[in-house]
């Protein structure tokens, strides 16, 4: 049984978690369409600041910032920085910071300048003496598993997100795509799939420094969505699942004022198919699943390439030798949903006739930026749904339009991506001439 569960695993990931194409041809560089796309006209202010430990300094990375009263939020980027563009009409709101094991702050609108830099405490009382309740950690998430429509959103929502996808050729960004994505979020008492709709993108790639590979991540943003453990939970943890890996207690912490079980896992030892390992974050009180770190394992370099790889050329070899995860979900009114997720992988490729090797970095991530409760129960018409076999990076158009994004929010570029840009436009123009 333990043999067929683990197969089962395996190919519900390598038909719709995080498939690649890798294709041998030469790129013929086709000018990207720069169809003018009108602004927003809401009115809104924008703020811009980072979030850093008080003490050390050291910047947080991908701490949640929610606008209350209000369903906005975004996150820090990896060099501890956001950037947040609310409707004049909210300008009076608070905001609250939270990063898991600090305490959270609450900061009126009022309070933030053109750089705010926010520092959040860790938490001073000792959480190794907390009590666990629940004795056997393999019983905790099937519990977590079974109350999920006591804690998590049961209503169709309507979100929007923000989404990223970057594909760095050794430490060179080489391709970067964004898109703002609409998706009809199902409730997650049932196990209808969620439907999403491309609303804008963009894209630049340096064509120059791909060589003759064309590294393409099929599926997008639906990546970002297969990976939300309680909606799809058929990936990682149903009852008969649990059996193929070991869990174990690790010292508590707390978020958002709340006590926090962190649960580790990882496969069992005569499991052979690769699975995952990493920390599960559950709420004390409610029994919530609140955060998820994870990653696939990789030692055995055949099977893991066949998770994700459906072509390649045939002088080559290609392995993941890295495959990170992470899932946030966010709290409103006792009820929690998807909030954010991010996927690194690395990829190596061995030619057969070359002597160096050739090593692709990609990082996906995507972040609810609002959302609403769908009172109609309409869903985006078949025509403009996204499909799982979906590449953003075909779908978008340039980087030409300076006002593109209007007032929807983005995760704030870090600096190599931002240079990044810079030059892969350089390049275009030379291209062009």
């Amino acid at each position: 049984m333990i043999k067929r569960i683990a197969l089962q695993i395996k190919k519900k990931l390598a038909t719709s978690l995080l498939v690649f194409t890798l294709i041998l041809s030469f790129q013929n560089y086709t000018q990207a369409s720069n169809t003018l796309i009108k602004n927003d006209t809401i009115s809104f202010n924008e703020y811009k600041g980072k979030v850093i430990d008080g003490k050390t300094k050291k910047i947080l990375v991908f701490a949640s910032l929610t606008v209350d009263g209000t369903n906005i939020s975004t996150v820090t980027n990896t060099q501890g920085k956001f950037i947040l563009k609310i409707p004049k009409k909210n300008t009076t709101q608070n905001v609250t910071i939270s990063f898991l094991g600090y305490t959270s702050k609450v900061l009126n609108l009022s309070n933030f300048s053109d750089k705010t830099i926010i520092k959040l405490e860790t938490y001073i009382e000792e959480l190794n003496e907390v009590k666990i309740s629940i004795k056997d950690a393999k019983s905790l998430i099937l519990e977590v598993l079974k109350r999920k429509g006591d804690n998590y959103f049961n209503e169709l929502t309507t979100m929007t997100a923000f989404y990223r996808e970057t594909i760095k050729k050794r430490r060179t960004y080489v391709s970067l795509s964004e898109a703002v994505v609409e998706i009809n979020k199902q409730p997650y008492t049932n196990t209808k799939k969620d439907f999403l709709k491309l609303h804008k993108a963009r894209k630049n790639t340096d064509y120059t420094r791909l060589d003759t590979v064309a590294f393409k991540l099929r599926g997008g943003p639906f990546n970002s969505l297969y990976i939300d453990i309680i909606k799809n939970p058929t990936f990682f943890f149903e009852e008969d699942m649990v059996e193929i890996y070991d869990f174990s207690f690790d010292t508590p912490t707390k978020v958002d004022n709340r006590i926090i079980y962190v649960v580790n896992f990882k496969q069992k030892p005569h499991v052979k198919t690769p699975l995952f390992y990493g920390k599960l974050y559950i709420d004390a009180q409610t029994l919530a699943l609140t955060n998820a770190k994870f990653q696939l394992n990789v030692e055995d370099k055949e099977k893991a390439s066949k998770v994700f790889i459906v072509r390649k050329p045939k002088d080559a070899n290609v392995y993941p030798t890295e495959a990170l995860y992470q899932i946030d979900y966010r709290v409103k009114n006792g009820k929690w949903y998807y909030g954010y997720s991010r996927i690194q992988l690395s990829f190596k490729i061995n030619w057969n006739r070359k002597l160096f090797n050739t090593i692709y970095h990609t990082t996906i991530e995507m972040a609810i930026t609002d959302w609403k409760k769908n009172e109609t129960n309409k869903l985006f018409k078949v025509k403009d749904r996204l499909r799982p076999s979906v590449i953003i990076s075909e779908k978008a158009s340039g980087f030409s339009d300076p006002e593109f994004w209007g007032a929807y929010n983005v995760i704030e570029p870090e600096k190599p991506i931002e240079s990044a840009i810079k030059k892969i436009k350089k390049q275009l123009k030379k291209l062009e001439q």
